[in-house]
């Protein structure tokens, strides 16, 4: 029995792993590789150039690879890379990434893109990622590992959001997010760290209490951030996780959200 239903559309050029399952009506476009594992829904668009890894799972209405209607793009082959055992529920859409930046966007693995989200061009998002329903990124966006952004998140283009981060609902971001802080709010206001998160990932408490004196000396004591930096140099060299949290600011180009 065939795992492609016959009334799907495969390109010619197509390369699909044998056990990939595509549902009716879905169109699989030129120059796309689906690895082993991967399951397609009905009413799914994927175009190319784009890999997906293995073990994904794309449910219907989802456009993955689509040109992105940024108007710098002119038809350029730009590509879109997913990775492995990514969820992408239904209705999302990712674009492809343009050659004035990284010609890709990425999505790493083990990530839960939900219902409606979007993913603009060039933007990068990593492992273990989490966009709540309604989502959207526009274009140049990073997301760091672990990173949660709950519905209806709007994260302006080249905005850097940090690993083990999170947002509140509705949460309007113009302006990087540190590593572990949590915001939220229109616009964006950082209010504590993802302290949950962390226990639920198995920080040590040592860990946990170091991030949050270290955010009280960025957020709470009124200091500039290069005195807040400077105050963090010895517990950076003590802690992973203080200095993960520390370069997060000292590498924003765009400012930190505080």
């Amino acid at each position: 029995m065939s795992l492609i239903d016959p009334r799907a559309i495969i390109d010619p050029s197509a390369k699909l792993a044998d056990d990939v399952v595509v549902g009716p009506w879905s169109i699989v476009g030129a120059d796309v590789e689906i690895g082993e594992g991967t399951v397609i829904g009905p009413h799914v668009i994927l175009k190319g150039p784009t890999r997906i890894g293995r073990h994904n799972r794309i449910y219907q209405f989802s456009s993955i690879g689509e040109d992105t209607p940024d108007l710098k793009y002119q038809g350029e082959p730009t590509r879109l890379v997913i990775g492995d055992h990514n969820v992408i529920r239904e209705g999302v859409t990712i674009h492809r990434g343009t050659v004035q930046d990284r010609s890709e966007t990425t999505l790493g693995d083990h990530n839960l893109i939900m219902a409606y989200a979007h993913i603009g061009h060039d933007s990068v998002i990593g492992n273990h990622c989490i966009l709540v329903n309604n989502t959207a990124l526009a274009g140049h966006v990073w997301v760091d590992d672990w990173a949660i952004l709950s519905g209806y998140t709007l994260v302006h283009q080249f905005c850097h959001i940090g690993a083990h981060s999170f947002s509140g609902m509705g949460t309007a971001i113009g302006k990087d997010v540190p590593a572990f802080v949590t915001v939220f709010g229109n616009p964006a206001e950082a209010r504590s760290m993802n302290f949950e998160g962390m226990r639920r990932r198995g920080f040590s408490a040592e860990a946990i209490a170091a991030l949050r004196k270290a955010y009280k000396v960025v957020y709470r004591q009124g200091l500039t951030v290069e005195q807040a930096l400077n105050e963090l140099v010895e517990s950076a060299l003590q802690f992973p996780e203080v200095a993960l949290f520390r370069d997060s600011i000292q590498a924003s180009k765009r400012g930190i959200t505080r």
